[in-house]
């Protein structure tokens, strides 16, 4: 069984500390934040919806590439056997930004050819209220 080079998990801030991560982006503050909407506030980043319109946020194509990019050259020198390199994306409730920056950064390491693993810690827990 081929372990994964890369684990990418996203998760809320408001539930509990962030995992241990190499990489850690904060989407609290500049993405574009679906809670706001009450037509969405009850989905995920896994629904179209949501997925859409937090990557809409201007610049969030870059920061994917980006974090793609570096992901993939983390990984280049691993060791047989190493422990893969984590991504965590955060946001307040873990349950829409965090989600769908996760799946988009984790489908464009795979596009890459980089083993990947994603999972989202929080996903199923309540809403945060403002």
């Amino acid at each position: 069984m081929t372990h994964p080079a890369v684990e990418v998990i996203s998760f809320g801030y408001g539930h509990a500390d962030p995992p241990t991560a190499d990489v850690l982006i904060d989407a609290r503050r500049l993405f574009r934040n679906p809670h706001a909407d009450p037509r969405m506030r009850e989905l995920t980043g896994l629904d179209d919806a949501v997925r859409r319109h937090v990557l809409a946020t201007p610049g969030i194509g870059a920061v994917v590439a980006a974090t793609v990019t570096l992901g993939a050259e983390l990984v280049t020198d691993l060791p047989p056997g190493a422990r893969p390199v984590r991504i965590a994306t955060g946001c307040a409730g873990g349950r829409h930004r965090s989600v769908a920056l996760a799946e988009a950064i984790s489908a464009g390491l795979r596009d890459r050819g980089v083993a990947a693993t994603l999972s989202h810690r929080d996903i199923t827990k309540p809403i945060i209220q403002p």
